[in-house]
């Protein structure tokens, strides 16, 4: 680390902040300009990187899988090319095993010159809605390699020397299925980077070559410095945890293991994540690009003073073993990494993180998940092909002194924005019915969890149609920590209120649908922290006359009884004796309440008996969601975890609260 710094505090100051404009006006040129609604809906990221390849930085809403993985796509760019990059070019590149992220995430990525002086680069990453691949939308549960995902592009020259190579975009665009947005998203990611390119220039004529060259250096040097001195004001020690994914499809039922362990020794912070399960049989794996992404993602969310660039990177030393899921060889199948093995790294590091720094303390949040639907849109005479490319916002985990976030981007990426129905409906078949926040959806605590949404839809006009749905945490179900209790399972159901109603569960592709097909999905609610009977009885209130909470849902989860005084003037009241009274009996049986019998508790179920959210949080007992069979060895787990993050934080039999 250079500790000397040559420029003014002044000058180091501007330049600081006009290389964020700059990126800013890159994100900027690429809504008024792109042509998936997927990229309009804020699905990219850009950066400048110097002419080693490192992030100089970044922008004020980019996302923070991209943002992580960035410098390795630009390093990956210089080795194929090494010596014959010229003025002129422009290179694309989304391949997952040299650092990148999934094969729709295409990287366009432009040298910067001064004269002969390659001083920089200029990338532009974003989410083409199609790349190939065997279902619409490249997401495809069934694949273990990745030639069913779509096509893998290594560095490709896209224009030489300024000229360009329609010949290298045809093959690109005629192995899509909406190749027409394939080339209008590229062509505003090019000219993205040529926006950035200018600017780099303009700041060379009125700076020098010189001043921005040590400006590059200093701005990585300076969040190094930075982050060193905060951590180092931490105390050293290792902490371990892991989380899960609900399961591997090709191999019989059970929580899949990401195991972490963090040591913090002096200002440099090493992660383990050895132990971690080896590679499953679907697309829920990680790269190695990825899941170093998920670790620098996971650490920044702690320290969100600290910008974020390859100086941040350099206080970081992580043990990704290759063959698991956090780091996936080629041909492994990757695509759905974001709603696998990504997420979960990152939220073990919240727990983590939360143990050293219990001021910002925040429990689990939802899941990432993205629901897919392609076809042929009848609405028109020729029948286009369309794809509905849909993800919703949800809860994030309850912090200590706070309660969590209600309805928000997820962690993956904040800056992804909600697609406005009337953009969706015009551009497909499918109509919303419902978007709502959905009540006890928040995971219990004394701080709750913030609840997410269900959004629900009908199929119009439409032919040869199929649906997939990348997520997770059906099984794994977003938890709690400190005492607090975990949310509700992720999702989809079709057609629920028919009597062919069929549970789709959390990760499906190419499922077949038709015209007046009706499916509805929820996202979860973020995991509560800390004992929900230690929560006040009046905070409880509000969530009731808010819609947060139900009346059912406040005696069942908080012990808390509450009495209509006018629903429709959002007027209840505590009943402070049977509260009291409530109270006692849940911290009387709630450790019995986690070794009941599964096999039990899953007939009752069945019968109607115990519903969903008491299974999960009063019995820790997890099912198929669609038939309501035991899942033996996932309820062993998810009770395990249960009994590790949760029950050693309540006060049985205590006359509190």
């Amino acid at each position: 680390m250079t500790e000397k710094q040559t420029l003014d505090p002044v000058t180091f100051e501007v330049l600081k902040n006009a290389l964020t404009t700059v990126v800013d006006e890159m994100a900027e040129q690429i809504l008024r300009t792109c042509h998936s609604f997927v990229i309009w809906a804020r699905d990219f990221s850009n950066a400048i990187c110097d002419a080693e390849g490192n992030t100089v930085m970044q922008g004020t809403q980019d996302i923070a899988v991209h943002v992580g993985t960035l410098h390795f796509t630009a390093k990956a760019v210089i080795e194929a090319f090494e010596g014959d990059i010229h003025p002129g070019d422009v290179f694309a590149i989304n391949d997952p095993y040299v650092g990148g992220t999934h094969f729709n995430d295409v990287r366009i990525i432009r040298p910067v010159f001064v004269g002969d002086e390659l001083i920089a680069f200029a990338q532009s990453a974003g989410h083409w809605a199609d790349v190939g691949g065997t279902v619409p939308g490249s997401f495809d549960i069934s694949a273990k390699a990745h030639f069913g995902e779509g096509l893998r592009i290594p560095a490709i020259r896209i224009w030489d020397r300024g000229h360009y190579r329609q010949d290298v975009v045809n093959l690109l665009t005629s192995n899509t299925r909406a190749p027409g947005d394939v080339e209008g998203d590229l062509l505003a990611q090019a000219e993205a980077t040529k926006v950035a390119e200018r600017e780099i220039l303009r700041l060379v004529e009125k700076y020098g070559k010189g001043t921005l060259l040590t400006a590059f250096a200093e701005v990585q040097d300076y969040v190094e410095r930075l982050t060193r001195r905060r951590v180092s004001e931490l105390p050293d020690g290792t902490w371990e945890t892991e989380d899960y994914i609900d399961g591997d499809p090709s191999a019989e039922e059970g929580l899949i293991p990401i195991k972490v362990k963090m040591t913090i020794r002096e200002d440099q912070i090493l992660y383990d994540l050895s132990g971690s399960h080896p590679v499953i049989g679907t697309f829920l794996n990680a790269g190695m690009g990825t899941g170093f992404s998920g670790i620098v993602a996971g650490t920044k969310t702690f320290f969100p003073e600290v910008p974020l660039n390859s100086g941040f990177y350099r206080v970081i030393d992580a043990n990704l073993p290759e063959n698991t899921v956090v780091n996936a060889p080629w041909p492994t199948a990757v695509t759905g990494f974001c709603s696998g093995a990504y997420e979960k790294i990152m939220n073990a590091l919240f727990e983590l993180w939360s143990r050293v720094m219990p001021e910002r303390a925040l429990a689990c949040c939802f899941n990432l998940e993205y629901l897919l639907i392609g076809g042929r849109d009848r609405r028109t005479e020729d029948a286009p092909f369309f794809m509905w490319y849909d993800w919703m916002v949800g809860g994030w985990g309850g912090r200590n002194g706070k309660d969590g976030s209600n309805a928000t981007s997820p962690v993956f990426g904040v800056g992804l924005a909600v697609q406005p129905f009337e953009g969706q409906e015009r551009l497909s078949p499918v109509v919303t019915s419902a978007h709502h926040i959905v009540a006890d959806s928040g995971g219990p605590g004394r701080f709750r969890g913030g609840c997410g949404v269900e959004k629900g839809g009908t199929l119009t006009q439409l032919d040869d149609t199929v649906m997939s749905y990348c997520c997770d945490r059906a099984r794994s179900i977003t938890w709690g920590i400190e005492g607090g209790l975990p949310s509700i399972p992720h999702g989809v159901w079709l057609n629920k209120e028919r009597p062919q109603g069929q549970f789709l569960g959390a990760v499906f592709s190419n499922v077949e649908v038709g015209e007046g097909d009706e499916f509805t999905r929820p996202s979860a609610g973020g995991g509560g922290y800390g004992d929900p009977l230690l929560r006040d009885p009046e905070a409880v209130r509000e969530d009731v006359a808010d819609g947060y909470v139900t009346v059912e849902g406040a005696r069942r989860d908080y012990g808390v009884v509450v009495r209509e005084v006018d629903a429709e003037l959002a007027e209840w009241e505590v009943d402070e004796g049977a509260t009291r009274k409530e109270r006692a009996e849940i911290r009387e049986k709630r450790l019995s309440w986690l070794e009941e019998d599964p096999e039990a508790l899953a007939a009752r179920y069945r019968g109607g008996e115990v519903g969903t959210s008491e299974l999960i949080r009063r019995h820790g007992v997890i099912l198929d969601w669609g038939t309501g069979e035991l899942l033996p060895k996932t309820t062993e787990g998810f009770r395990a975890m249960l009994q590790r993050r949760t029950v050693p934080h309540w006060q049985n039999g205590s006359p509190r609260g």
